[in-house]
């Protein structure tokens, strides 16, 4: 059973992965997600089903369209694959407990297909900002509401926090979005954005305390070394904008998933 729901997951991974790329570049163009046919970038021509089975077309393919010919971009089976790993780490952090062939736990279930939504949401913001340099409201705004439903449902139908601990990550999403405010103000909009504020109350909120530390301070630490590395190798100089969402969202992932073992870590080093 669990080898068979880690493939069942992987593979469910890659195929949202795929349905991730086509949000993340139908936003872009301004085109419904829900509607139409997939389409080549380069040529337009309408995709069939061998065209757009996740990580095989792409290796079948050898990367290129099959009408024109054109290089796939490799952004497409990379996506598919972490979208593939992160499910199987949501799966370990969250695997709802099954009892039965029809009897599960509801909550467990629900965790786990709220860990798994937002883990989406998470995808669409690192990929659209890395490409287009922007956070999107449409994307930022209900990955906020999910998650503050989620809290709430988890005080008033499953016990599991009292409502100071709900209270508590509301706070924290409010102090990480005033510190990246002031970084804003601080440095006239050049160094962050107002989207990086509404990303910092969504981190506060989703990750509360102390898991916000870890992720804030492996975000700054990832972008000074990257950013360090493009302009040291000439991809970047000391004014070039870079995009800040993507390190942020990998220290939340990190901080989601390892969080509590990073925590014991430093203290058993320090203390």
């Amino acid at each position: 059973m669990t080898n068979f729901a880690l493939i069942f997951i992987f593979i469910l991974g890659l195929n949202i992965g795929s349905f991730l790329n086509c949000i993340s570049y139908r936003l872009f163009k301004k085109q419904s997600f829900s509607k139409g046919r997939s389409y080549c970038p380069s040529c337009k021509h309408n995709l069939s089903f061998e065209d757009l089975i996740p990580l095989l077309s792409f290796l079948f393919l050898k990367g290129r369209c099959r009408y024109c010919k054109k290089s796939i971009s490799l952004q497409y089976p990379l996506v598919e694959i972490a979208t593939g790993l992160i499910f199987l780490l949501v799966y370990n952090f969250q695997a709802p407990d099954f009892s039965g062939f029809l009897i599960f736990n509801t909550e467990g279930l629900f965790n786990f297909s709220y860990y798994l939504l937002i883990s989406c949401f998470l995808i669409i913001i690192f990929i659209y900002d890395l490409e287009h340099y922007i956070i999107l409201d449409k994307v930022i705004y209900p990955a906020i509401l999910i998650t503050g439903l989620w809290q709430l449902s988890s005080v008033l139908f499953f016990n599991t926090y009292s409502w100071q601990e709900f209270l508590t990550p509301v706070y924290v999403a409010f102090l990480s979005a005033l510190f990246f405010f002031a970084l804003v103000v601080l440095s006239r909009g050049k160094g962050m954005g107002v989207g990086d504020v509404k990303f910092a109350f969504f981190m506060g909120l989703f990750l509360s305390f102390p898991n916000i530390l870890i992720a804030l301070f492996l975000s700054f630490f990832l972008g000074a070394i990257v950013g360090g590395a493009m302009i040291l190798f000439g991809k970047k100089t000391l004014k070039s904008e870079v995009p800040f969402a993507p390190f942020l969202v990998t220290g939340t992932f990190i901080a989601m998933f390892f969080g509590e073992y990073l925590m014991n870590l430093y203290q058993n080093i320090y203390f």
